[in-house]
């Protein structure tokens, strides 16, 4: 398919292509008749649309549909409709216009989404969407939340792998270096986790309590995760210590909850790792044996050099050897401890932040791994050398997977 398009708002045609209102309506009529002269297949795009008043932008996609076009796009080109008015022009143009309709919708109003399903809800048969929402500006129709409203709400199918959502954002947004914010929709870190205590509660007798119940976690590749904050309750707190084999009295846990909100009240992140350890102190118990313990850890690196890890540890008593290279120390030193643990695990989150000032400061690493069942635990660690950290920050969460799984 070719896609050709032309400014029709009059601030655009005025500032942009300098062309009167007649003259765009003869290069419409010469692009879209050149293009199927060359080609089965044309989108004809109205740039700036949606600014254009409706009697003109009829008239040309009119001209575009006579000359051949075999889809015409209203694009939003700057996000400024409402998704009541798009149900009304999209109608419009369907009942004057002979051809199908596809729409491009533009977020500098968070109504990309919402505009982009009222124009389904009005004729429209296909949709342009990005992933993540990426886009000029504040950016397009994010894929995700487009696919599942149209499929869990409206029953439309797309034809999408709803099952690769998460996986192909958490992809784009690492090739793009554009991170997913947590409250993003469908495809974010908290788009199914729960830490509030009553939703907590809800969501462990039954996950629709909470949840959209016809959009479910697993639907999309997601994961439903109760975490842990200065909002958490007890029976969250319960589960997630019962999951660990952890059993403590009713007495224990309401004082394990009250340090898990004092500590979540100063702004500090508490992690899966700090509540075991919260918990063992509380209740007197062990943790167990460690799965590793690190010996040794020697980096090399430098601007002429592939930044090298080796690391000498003990994994389950016997002592280990390992290198391996890495895009900088830190992710060399990572990939050699995942080189020496004997099952399959993944990191999935890294974080660090400076909590104290000057080239000196300390470090505070957060890292959440995922074992080959899709569960996930996070632990941290601290220390002035961030690869040190962030190499004991790891081996803790290695270390609580293999404790839970015990």
């Amino acid at each position: 398919m070719v896609h050709v398009f032309i400014p029709t708002s009059e601030v655009q045609r005025t500032h942009t292509i300098h062309k009167s209102a007649e003259e765009v309506l003869d290069i419409t009529r010469e692009i879209v008749g050149y293009v199927r002269d060359h080609s089965d297949l044309c989108m004809f795009s109205a740039m700036d649309a949606t600014r254009t008043d409706w009697d003109y932008l009829v008239k040309v996609f009119q001209v575009a549909a006579e000359a051949g076009a075999t889809v015409i796009n209203v694009p939003d080109t700057v996000g400024v409709i409402t998704p009541s008015a798009m149900k009304v022009l999209v109608r419009r143009i369907a009942t004057e216009v002979a051809c199908p309709i596809d729409v491009h919708c533009h977020n500098d109003f968070g109504l990309a989404v919402g505009n982009t399903i009222a124009a389904v809800e009005s004729g429209a048969s296909q949709v342009q969407v990005t992933v993540n929402g990426l886009g000029e500006r504040a950016g397009n129709a994010d894929l995700a939340q487009t696919v599942m409203v149209l499929e869990a709400i409206y029953g439309i199918g797309t034809g999408i792998k709803l099952e690769k959502l998460v996986e192909t954002s958490r992809l784009v947004s690492r090739y793009g270096g554009f991170g997913v914010p947590p409250t993003q929709p469908v495809v974010g870190e908290n788009a199914f986790s729960h830490e509030s205590g009553i939703h907590s509660h809800g969501v462990i007798a039954c996950s629709a309590t909470f949840e959209p119940g016809i959009m479910t976690p697993e639907m999309v590749g997601h994961r439903r995760r109760l975490t842990l904050g200065k909002h958490v309750g007890r029976h969250a707190v319960r589960q997630m210590l019962s999951d660990a084999h952890m059993h403590p009295t009713d007495h224990q846990l309401d004082e394990i909850v009250e340090r898990v909100k004092f500590i979540s009240g100063k702004g500090k992140r508490v992690t899966d790792g700090d509540l075991y350890e919260i918990a063992s102190s509380v209740t007197g118990s062990v943790n167990g044996e460690k799965l590793i313990v690190l010996d040794d850890l020697a980096i090399m690196t430098g601007n002429h050099a592939i930044p090298t890890a080796s690391i000498r540890a003990k994994v389950k008593g016997v002592e280990h050897v390992y290198s391996s290279v890495g895009s900088g120390p830190v992710d060399a030193a990572l990939n050699a401890i995942l080189g020496i643990v004997p099952a399959r695990i993944t990191l999935k989150e890294f974080n660090i932040e400076a909590i104290s000032g000057g080239s000196d400061a300390i470090g505070h690493v957060t890292i959440a791994v995922e074992d080959e069942h899709g569960r996930i635990f996070d632990a941290s660690a601290s220390g002035d050398d961030i690869v040190i950290a962030s190499a004991e920050a790891m081996i803790n969460a290695i270390n609580l997977l293999h404790h839970v799984k015990q």
